[in-house]
């Protein structure tokens, strides 16, 4: 029992009830959009079903590979080789694993929070996020056939100053702070 004048009970940060508001509030939100705009209907719906079935599809996957991550690569390495005292070496790798998969970046979530779980750095892990959004090997073989060699570099070095002075950014705007698992 609250006593008087105590503010009531919030929901942790980390809850279930948080969680179940947060998608109520987007359904309510669609809902309305959808009745605010009639004609948006059937294109609405049949990318939501093409989304869902594009998650059936990959997230057991993506499921399978976070379960062999957290059974095979010890914290001691992540932390080692992406943790705040990697420097340029664990930059380079997150980026360079954030180049292998060809997959949706809503794929990478459960990896990044792997990786921070493991006490990756935030700025490795936001070079791993930003590699896997802007730089696939894919993409880049097409880019090079399509744009030529010139257009191919001049952009993916462009891209990859970019993403490492972001993650600096970032990391600056984090300071030290771990990122708590309930962050996570």
């Amino acid at each position: 029992m609250q006593g008087r004048g105590a503010p009531p009970a919030q929901p942790e940060k980390g809850s279930p009830v948080r969680g179940w508001a947060v998608l109520a509030a987007m359904v309510a939100a669609a809902a309305l959009l959808l009745i605010a705009f009639p004609e948006q209907r059937d294109p609405s719906f049949a990318a939501f079903w093409e989304f869902l079935l594009e998650m059936i599809w990959v997230m057991p996957a993506v499921l399978v590979i976070m379960g062999l991550f957290a059974v095979w690569i010890p914290k001691e390495a992540v932390s080692r080789y992406m943790g705040h005292e990697s420097g340029a070496r664990g930059m380079l790798i997150a980026l360079v694993f954030g180049t292998l998969p060809t997959g949706p970046l809503y794929a990478a979530f459960p990896l990044t929070k792997g990786l921070l779980e493991k006490d990756a750095s935030p700025a490795n892990v936001f070079v791993f996020l930003a590699a896997w959004a802007c730089i696939k090997i894919p993409q880049e073989l097409i880019e090079l056939q399509f744009l030529g060699w010139w257009f191919t570099l001049a952009r993916f070095v462009s891209t990859v100053v970019v993403i490492v002075a972001m993650a600096f950014v970032f990391q600056r705007l984090l300071g030290k702070r771990e990122v708590a698992h309930d962050d996570v």
